[in-house]
């Protein structure tokens, strides 16, 4: 039985949050932006639990990473209930055309 090392899990992380960030800079719609801010933070997940794991036996990792899926949930609400006004108000979610809610 091959067994997953603390090593295996980062790299996993860092994939996952160099997909979240190239998300983030390359996408111009409002839903793939919070995609890979939702990517980036389950990396951050995978890094707690993982490295709580593999260093102690408490549970603070699983905690702290239950803590984040509450945030990220409730990120998701609230970005999603933005992106609808502002689609609403504009007929557009694409972020670098709406320029009018400035200043």
């Amino acid at each position: 039985m091959n067994t997953a090392s603390l090593q295996d899990f980062l790299i996993i992380s860092a994939i996952l949050f160099s997909l979240g960030l190239i998300a983030i800079l390359t996408r111009k719609n409002a839903i793939g932006i919070l995609m890979g801010v939702e990517l980036i933070l389950n990396s951050a997940n995978i890094n707690l639990v993982a490295f709580s794991h593999f260093t102690s036996n408490e549970l603070t990792g699983q905690i702290f990473a239950i803590f984040i899926i509450l945030l990220a949930a409730i990120e998701a609400i609230v970005a999603l209930a933005i992106i609808l006004a502002i689609y609403r108000l504009f007929q557009r979610i694409e972020v670098d055309k709406i320029n009018e809610l400035k200043g």
